[in-house]
């Protein structure tokens, strides 16, 4: 039998008009709507986005949908802003340079000769081309062998898929990186949530969790964590990496926001012969034309680069030959430096704008994480904010264990435009002033 997507769109907008859905009110899943309902799955996606479209909700596959805190504002009306129809998305966090594209110009234009571009379109091999191992281990600096990815999420996989068999267990930040929930989901993975404290990772829970049931590998985030921008210090990091060594369990580092501090020793330096370096070239130079980096011991090269393979997860040759030009002439290395000052820039502006709240973030970092104000919950804030035209991400989408969810969110600072960015802190600001009775 057909449904008419509209009459259940229809229905669930009557819900929200007698307050039967209350504002910031997460929706089911849309296949769990389509089972409970006895629909088709692809008729719940029809319905959800047709309530997008009338603006009666908001949400993204990964953290939910969420009924809005308020109705829409002709022009999207901010609390303390003229109208404007522009979104500010504080979940999307790409940084981009002043010039960026007429930089990144010039490496490509050799690409498009004939004779060249016949050999950037055959597939890259795992471990890449003899000149692109020197460029990549010049700009990484780290000990092992290189190998080559489409992007940095598909080195994590890689990394993960090669040490942790399905069933397995890897111990992770209790908040972690989303996609890496995501990965650890699609190969069968459990993730492990840790304790961590202002310095990080505690090695104790480490211990801890592996004498109750094995670890087969960790994942962390030594520097400018994702999504609390904590770095550890360089004792810290020892003592991690000497716990990791006593239990032999392999180590997934992951420093692909690490271009942003300067100085801070990689943890793979502290133990070498267990630490896979998952990093990238997305955030450095821009997400449409990147590689991902994965740097491993030479004795587990060869079983990486089969996981590489056979996960469809190689480099494309075209980007890898331009990621090799961008390093070797000094691109790279002019936009790492431009996003240093640009990235200090955007925290003033939150230190501007929410230094009178409970904010932590690193003046390097690109994002900052916000433990809301009480009654605020993560996810009515998110639900106000996007009643106002701009996205956050909930604290809860950064969370392993689903019974303990922060009420906080994370704003990513990178993508919008200066102006905009302000106009957006000194918008959320407002409303968290004015408490959930306020929007």
């Amino acid at each position: 039998m057909g449904h008419d997507y509209r009459r259940i769109a229809d229905r669930i907008a009557a819900d929200i008009a007698a307050g039967r859905l209350r504002p910031g009110e997460r929706l089911p899943p849309q296949r769990a709507f389509a089972r409970r309902h006895g629909v088709a799955a692809s008729t719940a996606e029809r319905a959800y986005g047709e309530l997008v479209r009338r603006g009666l909700v908001v949400g993204e596959v990964g953290r939910g949908t969420f009924v809005r805190a308020a109705p829409p504002r002709p022009g999207g009306r901010a609390l303390t802003e003229p109208a404007t129809t522009a979104l500010v998305n504080m979940e999307l966090n790409y940084p981009s340079a002043p010039g960026q594209s007429e930089l990144l110009a010039p490496a490509l234009a050799p690409l498009t000769r004939p004779d060249v571009l016949t050999d950037a379109l055959r597939p890259a091999p795992a471990d890449g081309t003899a000149r692109a191992r020197e460029a990549a281990s010049a700009l990484l600096g780290l000990p092992g062998q290189v190998l080559f990815t489409g992007n940095a999420r598909q080195a994590i996989a890689a990394a993960l898929a090669s040490l942790v068999r399905p069933g397995g267990r890897v111990g992770v930040e209790a908040l972690t990186y989303p996609l890496v929930k995501e990965i650890a989901a699609r190969i069968g993975v459990t993730l492990v949530p840790l304790a961590t404290d202002g310095d990080g990772l505690l090695p104790d829970a480490v211990a801890a969790a592996h004498r109750s049931t094995p670890l087969s590998a960790l994942y962390v985030q030594p520097t400018l964590h994702n999504p609390t921008s904590v770095t550890m210090s360089g004792a810290r990091r020892r003592q991690v990496a000497s716990v990791a060594v006593d239990l032999d369990i392999p180590v997934v580092e992951d420093r692909i926001w690490s271009f942003l501090a300067d100085g801070e020793e990689p943890l793979a330096v502290h133990a070498p012969g267990l630490t896979h370096v998952v990093d990238g070239l997305s955030k450095r130079v821009a997400p449409g034309l990147t590689v991902g980096f994965l740097v491993v011991p030479p004795h587990r090269a060869e079983q990486v680069a089969d996981v590489v393979r056979s996960g469809g997860w190689s480099a494309g040759r075209f980007a890898l030959e331009a990621a090799v030009r961008w390093i070797e002439d000094g691109t790279v290395a002019g936009l790492v430096a431009a996003k240093r000052e640009d990235a200090r820039q955007r925290q003033r502006l939150v230190e501007r704008w929410l230094g009178g709240f409970r904010v932590r973030c690193d003046p390097r970092a690109y994002y900052a994480w916000w433990d809301l104000p009480a009654p605020w919950r993560a996810d009515t804030f998110t639900a106000a904010a996007a009643g106002h035209g701009i996205a956050v991400t909930p604290g809860p989408a950064f969370a392993v264990d689903p019974g303990r969810t922060p009420d906080a969110v994370r704003l990513g600072l990178a993508s919008a435009a200066l102006p905009d960015l302000e106009r957006a802190l000194a918008t959320l600001a407002a409303v968290a002033r004015g408490g959930p009775s306020g929007r």
